[in-house]
């Protein structure tokens, strides 16, 4: 097959990254293939081969390599991460925007720390769910091209499991821990050369300013972990090696939705502390990007004091960035008019009354409340509720119903999607996915994918696939 890849970061940072292959796949199959994503990238879909999917059969334009990151994780510095189980294939353009493809899950690399490079199907189907859910409720995302299986067996806490790779788009790999890798080795020549890449690549208009730079990727992630608050969606993995530049979703490994609201959920079983609880990211986001600052001061101003005074003003605005994002998602979430000086305290009123309830049928029956009594058991928003209707938009249901999704990727399917994956049984996986992409909108005979979990699923913890 032939795929006309650019390789910008090859091309562009070399010392960035080291050049790598994909281990041998010894009975690759397309799983699923995403053909709506082919076609947006410009590429045949039924030219798009197993082989070439798990990267064993590349066309001459790839140039496949393992990108240098260092990263905090759970508040503990790394300083030398990388694509452990990842691969860079190269670059697509298509309508003048670059987009990377990547292999997730093809083996040992150098960066690989003693792991296997490998990645089991459940965790693969998991982020491929994952990203479609959310390129369907407009956030920014990494996507998935293909699911392919390896035809070999990795071994995990959970025991044998079959082996899949993840072919995954996003507009750039570039993290916050990309930039402190070089940073923490003092070479400043290479940050300023990465700044440069990321600044064409995703800034254009701020070339040479890199304030300008790292208050556009605050103002970025500012509004994408605002997203993630207004869907409950709980990332589990904020650390700086997981924060892309371009303010995309990246990494999707323990991640999961809230369903009953309680602002501490967690669901990462390697999060025993809590530090990324639903309630914690806008606060994560913060300490992330102060991580980026570091990076940056020299770049920012020669003189440190005027740089770490130029760098705390933007970190001090970011907190209004996000809120004013939130607030912004939750007066449509309420189907509000215009802006009034009390909608955030009417907003954080509605969610002390929802406690314990479904955060995403609490949001989407209250449609239901514009001219009776809120039909959801267990609210507690009598007083409430004439406070809000008083704030109503004349089209409050339309705005609503276009703001509150009515299927996320729910737990108990999810995971019925993923056991039944393991024994070759797509349908269940395949059925959520049509939900999930269509997320604004009840259809007949989808009830399932709206309800919460059973009472007999339980409390519920996610892995990490590594």
């Amino acid at each position: 097959m032939t795929i006309a890849f650019d390789n910008s970061y090859a091309r562009d940072l070399p010392g960035f990254y080291l050049d790598w292959q994909a281990a041998a796949a010894p009975a690759p199959r397309i799983l699923r293939l995403n053909r709506d994503l082919a076609a947006m990238l410009g590429l045949d879909a039924d030219a798009l081969t197993p082989e070439f999917l798990v990267g064993n059969d590349l066309p001459p334009s790839a140039h496949p390599l393992a990108q240098a990151y260092a990263g905090h994780q759970f508040g503990g510095f790394s300083p030398q991460l990388g694509d452990g189980r990842a691969l860079l294939l190269g670059e697509v353009v298509q309508e003048g925007q670059r987009h990377d493809i990547a292999l997730k899950g093809s083996g040992r690399t150098p960066f690989s720390r003693g792991a296997d490079g490998k990645a089991a199907l459940g965790p693969v189907l998991r982020e491929y769910l994952m990203g479609e859910a959310m390129h369907a409720l407009g956030i920014p995302t990494t996507r998935a091209l293909a699911a392919v299986t390896t035809g070999e067996t990795v071994y995990r806490d959970a025991g044998a499991l079959p082996g899949a790779v993840l072919v995954r788009v996003a507009s750039s790999h570039l993290r916050v821990g990309t930039f402190q890798f070089f940073a923490a080795r003092g070479e400043g020549d290479r940050v300023k050369k990465l700044a440069d890449y990321a600044i064409a690549r995703h800034y254009p208009k701020l070339a040479g300013d890199y304030l300008g730079f790292f208050a556009a990727v605050a103002d970025r992630q500012a509004k994408l972990v605002a997203q993630w608050m207004l869907v409950g969606f709980i990332h589990g993995v904020m650390n700086t090696d997981n924060m892309t530049i371009s303010g995309e979703t990246i990494d999707y490994g323990p991640c999961a939705f809230m369903e009953a609201y309680a602002p501490g959920t967690v669901f990462s079983s390697i999060d025993a502390q809590g530090r990324y609880a639903y309630r914690n990211q806008p606060m994560i986001l913060g300490w992330n990007l102060a991580r980026l600052a570091e990076t940056l001061l020299p770049l920012i101003d020669a003189d440190d004091n005027r740089a770490i005074e130029k760098a705390t003003e933007v970190l001090e605005g970011v907190a209004g960035k996000y809120h004013d994002a939130w607030l912004d998602g939750m007066r449509r979430k309420l189907g509000l008019a215009g802006e009034d000086a009390g909608d955030a305290a009417l907003a954080e009123d509605f969610l002390k009354g929802i406690e314990g309830v479904d955060w995403t049928l609490a949001f989407r029956r209250l449609t239901r409340a514009i001219d009776g009594p809120h039909p959801l058991p267990g609210v507690r928003l009598d007083d409430w509720l004439p406070r809000w209707r008083a704030r109503l938009a004349p089209n409050a249901a339309q705005i609503m119903d276009a703001a509150n999704p009515v299927y996320i990727p729910r737990n108990e399917r999810v995971e019925e999607a993923l056991a039944a994956a393991q024994e070759d049984n797509m349908q269940p996986f395949d059925d959520l996915l049509a939900a999930i992409t269509q997320s604004f909108g009840e259809r007949k005979g989808w009830d399932r994918f709206a309800l919460p979990a059973s009472d007999g699923f339980g409390p519920y913890r996610t892995f990490c696939g590594t």
